[in-house]
């Protein structure tokens, strides 16, 4: 019955509507297509928070209705203006040529009214809306049909489009409902009955036609259970294939390169750093392969926690491999590991340690000879520790003997280039994942659910304060002045600032275009409004020479974006470390990895066109050091408005645990299989990663208690199928990969 195509239902047409509009193709996907909320008869809806280009339903009053005739061109015409009201705020219906519909829309009556919202000389309207009035005489203002999908004292109020309005779907759903016979149950037994959950054929009732809010409760309860289960039972599955493949036990040696390099550290590691790499040692000596996630704070100290695990390898006969999201970062972190080992990183070398190793650099875009020499070093197995771009990925990348794989920034690698590289190792190899995007616990459950998760949060020692402040330039336009002032007051104190841009700017597209191999960013170049009219970005090559003539006129400033050679970014950041650089003019180039400690000072030009994490990763390159840092957000955005909630947001703590939360809630979740990548809907519509966190963490427990039992869920043939179409072709190709 819920696998039936929707055309065996409701006709061809309709169902083709369903699916184009709606991707909707099945029963089981029109009974999942769950209301968006319930408008109650008596209660109107609040029509003050109505967004422009939003597609929505509203319950009102019709409050005014007049018409004209106009001319226009030499034709004539008529407009029908109807303004409803929900006591306090006001909306304008608009109708040409429709004066008929005087007769339906009299002042007084109630209806749902459905439409995009536009905005007329400052006045929110729908023009020619869809509409079905609740209450007068039926035969008047819509069909029978109509009004009885609205007989219940609660009226669902779906997600629709202009083609479909929601009362049309609430029809379809009520055809699916009137022939649905008790479809088989996904949930175990024991899994509805502990946790008190109702049938899916009446929760499918209950949400699309509830009597009480409390039956909505129910429904949703039980819905949010199943796709809860269904994924931890498809990720628990997964855990345990991993933990079926062969992997080559890497142990290390109490005398290895590790010993030596642990030696010789001028600090102690912290707490954490120590804890989780324990956690590493012991997933590197299992026969196995490791799959951890390593999240932490920015600044927290992922790099030399997954450096000591790299040296366990090498002590052990292998290779590992650090795959990372640009050149400058590749760059940097090929400069920091070999300062961090020194003579360790020149084995075999005149004056390297005798039981050391080397570091090779691989990317896109390094000169013959250098690259030759790196490919030869990795083929030999004379490299043990290799750091690289998506040059890596090449196909005349040969390795050794590849036993770790290290992944910076997963988020910015496809499924497919993460796996590229594992297929590059004999035998699985182990993999580490680090993000200094930090994951909510609901988020690591499901998004990364097939991986064990070590998380960083405490900051090593001496790592300084910073205070953000934003600059509201719309409101008090001299707040940029001093914002200015501030970055001239840190450099006259000897530390360096950054200026951050949204974009490189128009010149870039033919200064360094495809000098690099490969992309380093994604970055817009040109000069066009976006889609609200407001004007482009800031850009580093309009910003720099405005800069450099006006408010930091005297000091000595740079550029950094990724349409730069790789050669002149790699100067650009050694002057810039090396204190050469007062002030870098930037893209996101340096959102991740950058490392300057006398960097004190960020000044975030347009800060509402990134996201909170970005944000909270730019604001990450300063207070390295000694000295305090300062990250001022400057922004056109108006108080009040979600831009500029965002970041108020970012200013008022420092806790990148909060603020992923908070991102997280601004935004879509998307899918966790990878919908998002392959155009299908989203797999989760009635369970939310961030407020349903003890729905997750009970149904992983039951998820894991079933796959242990019963790892191909024999007794359990429901079960089975909801997984196997959860994880169709694609998105069970993404779970393999990712």
């Amino acid at each position: 019955m819920l696998d039936d195509p929707l055309k065996s239902l409701v006709g061809d047409r309709t169902a083709a509507v369903l699916e184009k509009g709606l991707g909707l193709r099945t029963v089981g996907e029109l009974l999942r297509h769950y209301p968006r909320r319930y408008a109650e008869r008596g209660q109107l809806t609040d029509l003050r928070g109505l967004e422009p280009d939003e597609h929505v339903t509203v319950m009102a009053r019709v409050e005014r209705v007049s018409s004209r005739q106009f001319s226009r061109g030499g034709r004539r015409g008529s407009l029908l203006e109807v303004v409803v009201t929900d006591g306090v705020g006001r909306l304008k219906l608009t109708f040409f040529n429709q004066h008929w519909r005087e007769k339906e829309l009299r002042e007084g009556r109630t209806g749902l009214f459905s439409g995009k919202v536009g905005d007329f000389r400052g006045q929110r309207q729908l023009a020619h809306p869809d509409y079905v009035l609740l209450d007068g005489n039926a035969d008047l203002e819509a069909g029978a049909d109509d009004i009885a999908a609205f007989a219940e004292a609660l009226i669902p109020v779906y997600p629709a489009t202009a083609q479909l309005p929601s009362w049309k779907i609430a029809q379809c759903v009520r055809v699916a409902l009137d022939s649905l016979r008790d479809p088989p149950d996904p949930l175990p037994e024991a899994v509805l009955v502990g946790e008190g959950l109702v049938p899916l054929g009446e929760a499918f009732r209950l949400v699309h036609r509830p009597q009480t809010r409390g039956d909505v409760t129910r429904a949703l309860q039980r819905l949010r259970w199943d796709e809860a289960f269904v994924l931890q039972v498809a990720l628990a599955q997964r855990r345990a294939a991993v933990r079926a493949l062969p992997a080559v036990a890497r142990a290390g040696s109490p005398d290895g390169v590790l010993a030596a390099f642990d030696a010789a550290l001028p600090f102690t590691l912290t707490e954490g750093q120590q804890a989780v790499g324990e956690e590493l040692r012991a997933d590197l000596a299992r026969a196995y392969p490791m799959n951890r996630l390593l999240q932490g704070e920015v600044g927290s100290g992922k790099t030399i926690v997954a450096l000591r695990a790299m040296l366990t390898v090498v002590d052990s006969g292998g290779q590992a491999a650090l795959l990372a999201p640009t050149e400058v970062l590749a760059q940097q972190h090929a400069r920091s590991i070999r300062a961090m080992l020194g003579p360790l990183a020149e084995g075999g070398l005149l004056g390297g340690a005798d039981r050391g190793t080397r570091v090779a650099l691989l990317t896109g875009s390094q000169p013959t000879a250098a690259r030759r020499q790196a490919l030869l070093d990795v083929a030999s197995g004379a490299a043990g520790i290799v750091v690289g771009t998506h040059a890596l990925l090449q196909e005349n990348v040969s390795f050794f003997d590849l036993g770790l794989v290290v992944v910076d920034e997963q988020h910015r690698f496809g499924v497919e280039q993460r796996d590229a590289l594992r297929g590059k190792a004999e035998h699985p190899p182990h993999v580490l994942v680090m993000t200094a995007t930090p994951i909510p616990r609901t988020v690591a459950m499901t998004v990364f659910g097939d991986l064990e998760v070590s998380t960083l949060r405490e900051l090593p020692r001496g790592r300084s304060p910073i205070s953000s402040h934003v600059v509201p330039v719309g409101e008090k336009p001299h707040f940029l002045e001093r914002a200015w002032a501030r970055v001239r007051e840190e450099a006259a104190a000897g530390h360096q600032a950054y200026v951050v841009c949204p974009r490189i700017g128009e010149a870039a597209a033919g200064a360094g275009a495809g000098s690099s191999a490969e992309k380093d960013e994604e970055e817009p170049t040109g000069d066009e409004p976006d889609d609200t009219g407001r004007r482009p970005p800031l850009a580093v090559l309009d910003v720099a020479p405005m800069l450099a003539e006006g408010p930091l006129s005297g000091l000595r400033l740079d550029v950094l974006h990724g349409k730069l050679p790789p050669e002149a970014k790699d100067d650009v950041m050694r002057r810039f470390a090396a204190g050469e650089v007062d002030v870098l003019v930037a893209t996101t180039v340096v959102e991740v990895g950058v490392d300057v400690p006398n960097s004190t000072a960020m000044v975030v030009m347009d800060a509402d066109r990134f996201g909170v994490s970005q944000l909270h990763q730019l604001r990450g390159r300063v207070g390295r050091g000694s000295a305090p840092g300062i990250c001022l957000l400057v922004t056109d955005a108006e108080a009040g408005t979600p831009a500029r909630e965002r970041l108020d947001a970012v200013a008022s703590t420092l806790d990148g645990f909060e603020l992923s939360r908070i991102d997280l809630e601004q935004r879509r979740e998307g899918d966790v299989l990878g919908a998002t990548q392959s155009g299908k809907r989203s797999s989760l519509r009635a369970l939310s990663v961030v407020r349903d966190e003890e729905v997750i963490r009970a149904a992983r427990e039951q998820a894991v208690a079933v796959v242990e039992a019963d790892p191909e869920l024999a007794a359990h043939p429901a079960l089975r199928s909801a997984v196997r179409e959860l994880l169709d072709a694609e998105r069970a190709d993404y779970l393999e990969k990712a």
